[in-house]
């Protein structure tokens, strides 16, 4: 294993994080932090409990994924693309670093950036609301899992795009729309029956409800099945990057 290789591609890509500080903590951190003022203070006083949990420490854990999801995403794709944009790839495709090294240092760069974000976020919330963690260290591992899972996805998603504009789309037209039917603010058991079920084929329910029992103990869905759709979506990213750098698809042309 190239050890300085993955050091020199996750310092460069860390680095990123602090020359555009505002874009990449501080944005997140205000939208989120608007969310909490209008539904958790505006609208969640005006709510009941749900499950002994008042509304504005439910939407937490959602609050959390969500902006997990899209700065995992945002950062892993722009992060492959840039290079592939300015031609600097090559250099990478002909330096002794292997794809799995490129891979380690690229997504790790993103998923550690998202999981700075992740305590950042929990740690604002501190100033809205009063939440528990009654299982941190699974609370650790779906923060951890998530992001790596979706800085994957991210990384596919930095090699499809061939514009700056594709890498928008998916993100907004598909990752955004999901995020907020995905129980993020609030119960599917809320939903009739019939959107119950609809909601059920829904991926991003199962992380947003895994991380909502990891605070709270409570859960739409089966704890370990959500464990399982992240490591089935893990491993579908790690076998479709596998094969785009077996066959250099859109990374030698």
């Amino acid at each position: 294993m190239n050890w300085p290789a993955i050091r020199a591609i996750y310092s460069f890509e860390l680095g990123r994080t602090l020359r555009t500080l505002f874009q990449s903590l501080a944005a997140p951190v205000i939208s989120t932090s608007l969310y909490f003022i209008v539904f958790g203070s505006a609208i969640g006083g005006r709510m009941h409990a749900i499950g002994g949990v008042s509304y504005g420490a439910f939407i937490v854990p959602g609050l959390i994924m969500l902006s997990l999801l899209t700065e995992s995403t945002a950062n892993a794709s722009f992060g492959i693309y840039l290079p592939r944009f300015t031609g600097t790839v090559y250099e990478l495709l002909s330096a002794p670093v292997s794809a799995i090294e490129a891979l380690i240092g690229y997504v790790g760069a993103a998923a550690s950036k998202s999981v700075i974000l992740g305590f950042i976020i929990a740690g604002t919330a501190r100033f809205f609301v009063d939440y528990t963690i009654l299982h941190p260290v699974w609370a650790l591992a779906f923060l951890v899992l998530t992001s790596i899972s979706f800085s994957l996805f991210g990384f596919i998603l930095g090699l499809w795009a061939d514009g700056f504009e594709k890498l928008q789309v998916v993100p907004i037209m598909i990752l955004t729309p999901l995020s907020f039917l995905g129980g993020t603010f609030y119960s599917i058991a809320m939903l009739p029956r019939a959107w119950q079920t609809v909601s059920l084929f829904n991926p991003i329910v199962y992380l947003v409800n895994g991380f909502r029992w990891a605070f709270y103990g409570r859960a739409d869905v089966d704890v370990g099945f959500s464990l399982g759709m992240i490591a089935l979506f893990m491993a579908l990213c790690v076998a479709i990057i596998t094969w785009i750098f077996r066959t250099g698809w859109r990374l030698r042309s």
